[in-house]
């Protein structure tokens, strides 16, 4: 080998060691491990005492988290896929006001209006992908339009059938429902009762409950929050088509060259945006035991925001479910945990905004410094 290549091989980027600090720095979940660590020192020391680390306080902010997990995962594997969705706030209370018309107003049974939302709403997740690919307008565009689309719908719906943008009564319809129970019921509950039984966590001290746990179960809503991240994770990081969602957001055309079919990732990474949106309304939809025309207001940025406090671009091609996970468990513990330290809540807003700067900052700042980029 000449001297000259023995010199371009010794400075070539992709084949140098990468020591085990530089490769933990460079990981997309730096800046959501840094601003949970902050975030649950934050609330440790001044909102110890609060409640809010008790078993109750625990599970308060672990269904709040839950339900950003959902949709943040989906929308992480979009935004690495290189799109965006802002119509999942929009899907969210669209696809629990439909399962309240099958179910309450139209009578059929909950697993069938269940069914019928899921098929009904990835199929316009699939539409949406559909329009972007076909038509190579910004997904940002084409999103923003169903955003309106599906929130017009939800309340044009429940008004001219029922009189009304709330349905009620979903509870009184869905008790016994073998698939009822899958979104709104809860696991573990022998489990809490031990726990009860043995001082481990509280238990009531009086009422027509008196010794019973005050947690007495996990909501599956957390186990289907659990379920996604594993799944989402897996699929990114262990498959040949995690490989694909990477090269689709890094760089398409490239990507297509290589074989990668972009339009079907795409358009795949959108219905899975979807599924994960109507899960989170069927969960929701359970436990209140109602639908309303505002449900899901504002989600499509929380979900967006908990992404990229994760560590994702918005440029796409990088980013992590697990970082996604975390800006949700941050979202969670900052809106609960306002709360128990006796903050005005209306600093939430404040407060998320100022993680959310330092995340993108600090991940800026360090992929700059270790990849020497200018």
């Amino acid at each position: 080998m000449s001297e000259s290549a023995q010199s371009t091989a010794g400075s070539d980027e992709r084949i140098k060691e990468i020591s085990p600090l530089r490769r933990a720095l460079i990981r997309p979940e730096l800046g959501g491990m840094v601003g949970t660590v902050a975030v649950f020192t934050f609330f440790l020391l001044f909102a110890f005492d609060s409640g809010m680390f008790n078993s109750q306080g625990v599970m308060n902010w672990s269904i709040v988290s839950a339900q950003f997990m959902i949709i943040a995962v989906g929308a992480c594997l979009l935004m690495i896929a290189g799109e965006f969705d802002l119509s999942v706030g929009s899907m969210i209370g669209f696809a629990g006001m439909m399962i309240a018309i099958f179910s309450v107003t139209l009578t059929w049974p909950v697993w069938m209006a269940i069914i019928v939302t899921f098929v009904l709403c990835v199929a316009i997740g699939a539409l949406n992908g559909f329009i972007v690919v076909r038509t190579g307008l910004p997904s940002f565009i084409v999103t923003l339009a169903f955003l309106f689309i599906l929130r017009g719908f939800t309340i044009f719906l429940p008004q001219t059938i029922e009189r009304k943008t709330i349905i009620g009564g979903i509870k009184d319809v869905a008790e016994g429902d073998w698939l009822a129970s899958v979104f709104g019921g809860k696991v573990f509950q022998g489990l809490f009762v031990w726990l009860g039984d043995n001082g481990v966590i509280a238990t009531f001290e009086r009422g027509s409950r008196l010794g019973e746990p005050v947690v007495d179960g996990i909501p599956m809503l957390i186990i289907w929050a659990i379920g996604i991240i594993i799944f989402g994770h897996v699929l990114l990081t262990k498959t040949k088509f995690g490989n694909w969602i990477f090269a689709a957001g890094g760089d398409a055309e490239a990507a297509r060259n290589s074989g990668v079919p972009v339009n079907k990732v795409k358009i795949l990474m959108f219905m899975f945006t979807a599924f994960c949106a109507t899960v989170f309304a069927t969960c929701q939809v359970m436990e209140f035991g109602s639908a309303g025309a505002d449900r899901g207001l504002l989600k499509e940025f929380e979900a967006i925001i908990a992404v990229v406090i994760g560590g994702a671009l918005l440029t796409g091609g990088y980013g992590s479910v697990l970082g996604a996970a975390l800006g949700a468990l941050i979202f969670g513990v900052v809106q609960q945990g306002l709360f128990f330290a006796g903050v005005e809540s209306s600093l939430f807003r404040v407060f998320l905004g100022v993680i959310l700067l330092g995340a993108v900052i600090l991940n800026t700042y360090i992929r700059r410094i270790i990849t020497g980029e200018h």
